[in-house]
């Protein structure tokens, strides 16, 4: 598929979900004005994980749930939150433990807790909502009462069509874009989604690798699209047939994130956006599969 005609379709799903959101509210006419994008947000990177430390509570380096509160300063209060965050199964939007909690496990004061909090939201690492508490990712364009409306109005099968409308353009600026740091965290989601233990924790970093392929496409606006899209889908129960209770050795989705990584890396724009496709079919296959049928 052209890169003209991706385009095309990302500009009927920026229609489509404006016109739902305009009839919710009763709102009509072309007076009206569009959503503005919000910032993209790219992990950072984070420090290696010491040998024989794989447990999430010990990604930087020592145990945070008996961790013994003392002054930290900021600069280390801003180092110990994201190695916490780096060691967590946190999807987009996931809700982050009350600020209390955080301060117990990390050993710092409220005041320095919020300052390393404030860095990560100017950077888009994290959203905070008076009243409701701190979430993974940027702040989402739409509020939750509309992400709830376009999740009650929206199937399966629309989702996928959506997907396939924005994720390969996505890859494809992402191996014309992507950087070092991106590479980084794209190498990071692949090997945690093959050790993942669960389904669970395979679903978690698949989602953050999608995420980080959306990331590296530096298209602020693609990746307001993205967030939107991925926020209704988490809406929807997916009727899933799982085999056991992790992912096998030789789960299909393992060898095609590899050929989409790998693509990136090489900055082959024509590969990625073909590998993104080739991955969609398979996920559309497995999810929905008496509607299959040629190329989606």
């Amino acid at each position: 598929m052209q890169a003209s005609d991706n385009l095309s379709l990302v500009m009927r799903c920026v229609v489509a979900v404006r016109g739902a959101l305009l009839q919710r509210s009763g709102l009509r006419g072309a007076h009206e004005e569009a959503f503005p994008p919000a910032p993209a947000a790219t992990w950072p990177e984070r420090p290696r994980e010491e040998k024989g430390r794989s447990e999430p509570n010990r990604a930087i380096g020592f145990n945070m749930s008996s961790a013994i509160p003392h002054p930290a300063g900021h600069d280390d209060a801003l180092h110990r939150l994201r190695g916490y965050l780096g060691g967590q199964q946190l999807g987009l939007n996931d809700r982050l433990p009350p600020e209390r909690e955080l301060c117990v496990r990390l050993g710092v004061s409220r005041a320095e807790l919020r300052k390393a909090m404030a860095v990560l939201e100017a950077e888009g690492q994290v959203w905070r909502h008076v009243g409701r508490g701190t979430f993974i990712g940027a702040r989402p364009v739409l509020n939750l009462e509309d992400v709830q409306f376009l999740g009650s109005v929206t199937s399966p099968m629309q989702i996928l069509e959506a997907r396939v409308a924005i994720e390969p353009e996505l890859a494809r600026l992402a191996a014309l874009h992507g950087v070092g740091s991106d590479v980084h965290e794209l190498r990071l989601c692949n090997r945690r989604c093959r050790e993942a233990k669960s389904w669970r924790v395979y679903e978690s970093w698949d989602n953050r690798f999608h995420y980080a392929v959306a990331a590296a496409s530096k298209n602020k606006l693609l990746m307001t699209l993205f967030e939107t899209l991925n926020a209704v889908r988490r809406t929807l129960v997916w009727k899933t047939l799982r085999v056991g209770s992790a992912p096998p050795g030789d789960h299909v989705s393992f060898s095609e994130h590899d050929a989409l990584c790998e693509a990136i890396i090489r900055h082959d724009t024509a590969a990625a956006e073909e590998a993104m496709h080739a991955h969609l079919a398979s996920v559309r296959l497995r999810l929905l599969p008496s509607k299959t049928g040629g190329r989606p």
